[in-house]
């Protein structure tokens, strides 16, 4: 629910554009640009500091207080009457909003053992599938209050979303627990059997979680190959899927439907999406390919882009959607899990995780001008030839990353083949041969 809401909070933007808000406030094409851009600057700023903060403060402190003051922004953003106002709002929500996704990862890889996080986390992240069909869906409701309190309808779809957040936010500092100890709904037994699976499945690095600084620890997860190269893809994948969530409408509009219709018509892809999204993070789980299900997604992009680039119907440009929506939101949660996988011990993970986030928002600034100002609709095709090289070299970077992992597994069992765990140096977390990587 948490993400679920952020992203309709970031990218009802774009329903608003649909329902009037650029022709109100008299923006250009520029300067809606600038405000999804500035977004991006504080959310990317925010993701490690605020998961290095997890621990320290509390994940169940620090998600409600982040979810509840993004609302409070969102709601806000409904009294803007100028540019400047709504650059504010943007700056702020994704200030607030930037240490969400990298802690809603961590947060959950401290109850669950490696080969069962994928699905987890895909749940969440196939939350903005839902968000992106109910926003369309929503768009389409709220916008007929238009003169309501002398409000456009606009400004109604943030007055709604936004509070709804806020409420939400307070309510959930009486529900989460902090980690699998704080759990009223398990018996101690069960607490000591979460935690033992957890240490036997090398999902928790308790030993040597104090024993090197921070800033070597994030050093180390800076320069870990694995970690550069799932950056990588993340930055490509970034790109195509903020492009996708914040121009839809105008792309389905584009298409020769009404601006009501576009709302409606944003649905089904979405839809779409969520169910590939979860039944690949199901079989990621099932057989540890994280990376076979990145390299499947950025093929389903390949091929969708290549769709609306080759034909001038309709109805096939509408379809490809279906692909590359579906693509690019399987992608997400493979990433983000193969980060917390492969990443020991916390700091290490925090990091990792947070780098993998970061890259993923950087590609979004790239895609609030390549569907904006740099493509001309409806056939964006300069816009849409940068995404179909995106989505191959999403791709190509999940399969030198599965080659370098299965190269390391092999020498680190041959490690294990002729010493012993006590021969090797305490602390060494991930890079532990006695710590396998998942593929």
């Amino acid at each position: 629910m948490c993400y679920l809401l952020s992203w309709l909070d970031r990218t009802n933007l774009g329903n608003a554009r649909v329902a009037g808000l650029q022709k109100d406030l008299k923006l250009t094409n520029h300067q809606y640009s600038i405000c999804l851009t500035i977004t991006f600057i504080p959310y990317i700023l925010a993701e490690l500091p605020s998961n290095l903060l997890l621990k320290i403060v509390g994940p169940n402190r620090l998600i409600p207080t982040l979810l509840t003051l993004w609302g409070i922004v969102t709601t806000l953003q409904g009294l803007v009457h100028n540019y400047a106002g709504l650059l504010a709002c943007r700056f702020f929500l994704g200030l607030f909003e930037g240490g969400l996704i990298p802690g809603v990862v961590l947060y959950l890889s401290l109850f669950y053992p490696r080969e069962r996080l994928q699905r987890r986390v895909s749940l969440v992240f196939a939350s903005s599938s839902l968000a992106g069909a109910f926003s369309g869906l929503l768009a389409a409701g709220i916008v007929k209050l238009s003169g309501h309190g002398g409000k456009p309808g606009w400004a109604w779809i943030f007055f709604l979303e936004g509070l709804f957040t806020v409420l939400f936010g307070v309510l959930i500092f009486f529900i989460m627990p902090a980690s699998p100890t704080d759990c009223r709904m398990l018996n101690e037994a069960e607490k000591n059997y979460v935690l033992q699976r957890l240490r036997d499945n090398g999902a928790i690095y308790e030993e040597s979680d104090h024993k090197q600084s921070t800033s070597r620890e994030v050093f180390k997860s800076c320069l870990s190959p694995h970690v550069i190269f799932a950056s990588l893809g993340s930055l490509f994948q970034g790109i195509i899927l903020y492009s996708l969530s914040y121009f839809a409408p105008s792309i389905i509009q584009g298409l020769g439907y009404s601006a009501n219709s576009a709302q409606l018509m944003s649905v089904p892809p979405y839809a779409v999406a969520f169910f590939v999204t979860n039944l690949s993070s199901y079989l990621a789980d099932r057989y540890h390919c994280r990376g076979g299900v990145i390299f499947f997604g950025g093929a389903c992009c390949v091929t969708g882009f290549a769709m609306f680039l080759s034909s001038h119907a309709s109805a096939v440009q509408y379809g490809s959607l279906f692909l590359t929506f579906a693509g690019t939101n399987a992608v997400s949660p493979a990433y983000t899990t193969w980060a917390a996988n492969n990443s020991a011990p916390h700091v290490r993970r925090a990091t990792s995780i947070a780098l993998i986030c970061m890259a993923t928002n950087a590609g979004g600034i790239l895609s609030t001008w390549l569907l904006g100002s740099l493509s001309a609709p409806p056939r964006y095709t300069t816009g849409t030839i940068v995404l179909l090289v995106s989505a191959a070299c999403l791709s190509l970077s999940a399969a030198a990353n599965v080659a370098y992992l299965w190269y390391q597994n092999r020498r680190k069992a041959e490690i294990r083949a002729v010493s012993q765990r006590t021969e090797e140096s305490a602390g060494l977390g991930d890079r532990s041969a006695w710590f396998t990587y998942i593929l």
